[in-house]
């Protein structure tokens, strides 16, 4: 039984067959790099551990990874998937030729984009709905939040706040690409309050896709330094799972979830899923959504004028 929307059935019926999602990494940076660490959980690599180095050209990783992956999952249609660091953060004309290149290449039926909310630019959005149009693919942009609470994203030295998110989901939506954001739910701080009402904004921002991250502590980076010497605070493995539950129930119902924990090489970490496989995890998700007899949505009462329509209720009951 499904518990959520996944990514995968939602593959299934948008394309009609099995879609691969191929990683690039293209030579960018971020701002948050710029004038020092970026955030306190990003690796010198930034998220890119499987990807290809950006020493290969656009054409290149994706033939390798087609090359890599064809037999092993049978999908003739893909996803160009960039990736790593903020891949709006270059010069117009570099990121065109990038986004070119990619759209040409065979089978590819979907752009995206990972970038910031405070990277967002019409300018760039311009550029992927042109090459949409031209090509006839779908475009995605996903946004790293990460949580709507800006003590926390002060915490860990994110460099924007909720408004740069709210305004460049707002922009997305208007092109009417499809929108992705990403979220950690178990960053130092945090609690059940903040998860639920990242899940409000999400959808109350008409999120498409929601990618749910649990905190991982890379090495070489400022929370492993934190780690290391014993002052960060993490919450248990049984609080994430019930916090992961109550995320989902406040979602609505139509958003589709790509993820639900992190996965990253163990030798590049220090700390990932309480030391505990990220199947095995999502079993024990799945018995407790089982064991509240919940699904995704069900507490999803938020939205529509919520007080309105208890009054127009009472009244009429």
């Amino acid at each position: 039984m499904e518990y959520y929307k996944t990514y995968s059935r939602y593959l299934q019926e948008k394309y009609g067959e099995k879609v691969y999602k191929l990683p690039l990494n293209i030579p960018v940076t971020c701002p948050n790099k710029v004038d020092g660490p970026g955030c306190s959980f990003c690796a010198d690599v930034g998220t890119g551990f499987e990807a290809m180095t950006a020493t290969f050209s656009v054409k290149d990783q994706l033939e390798g990874t087609v090359t890599k992956i064809q037999k092993k999952y049978k999908a003739n249609k893909y996803i160009a998937y960039f990736q790593n660091y903020t891949n709006t953060y270059l010069p117009l004309s570099q990121f065109a030729k990038y986004i070119e290149e990619a759209a040409a290449f065979p089978n590819i039926v979907e752009i995206s984009v990972s970038t910031r909310p405070d990277a967002i630019a019409a300018a760039y959005l311009d550029i992927l709905k042109e090459q949409a149009a031209l090509h006839h693919l779908e475009v995605t942009i996903e946004l790293g939040l990460q949580t709507v609470n800006y003590h926390s994203l002060d915490q860990i030295k994110r460099g924007h706040s909720l408004a740069e998110y709210l305004e460049a989901a707002q922009l997305i939506k208007s092109y009417g690409f499809t929108l992705c954001t990403h979220v950690i739910l178990n960053l130092p701080g945090d609690t059940d309050r903040d998860a639920l009402e990242t899940a409000k904004v999400l959808s109350a921002m008409k999120n498409d896709i929601v990618k749910i991250h649990s905190l991982y502590i890379a090495k070489n980076t400022p929370l492993a330094q934190l780690y290391e010497k014993g002052e960060l605070s993490l919450c248990s493995k049984e609080e994430y799972l019930e916090r992961l539950v109550l995320f989902i129930r406040h979602l609505k119902k139509e958003m589709v979830v790509e993820r639900l924990f992190s996965r990253i090489p163990e030798q590049d970490c220090l700390f990932s899923n309480w030391q505990t496989s990220w199947w095995k995890l999502k079993d024990e998700f799945n018995d407790k959504m089982a064991a509240y007899q919940a699904k995704q949505g069900d507490l999803c009462n938020y939205l529509g004028g919520r007080a309105v329509r208890e009054f127009i209720n009472d009244r009429n009951s």
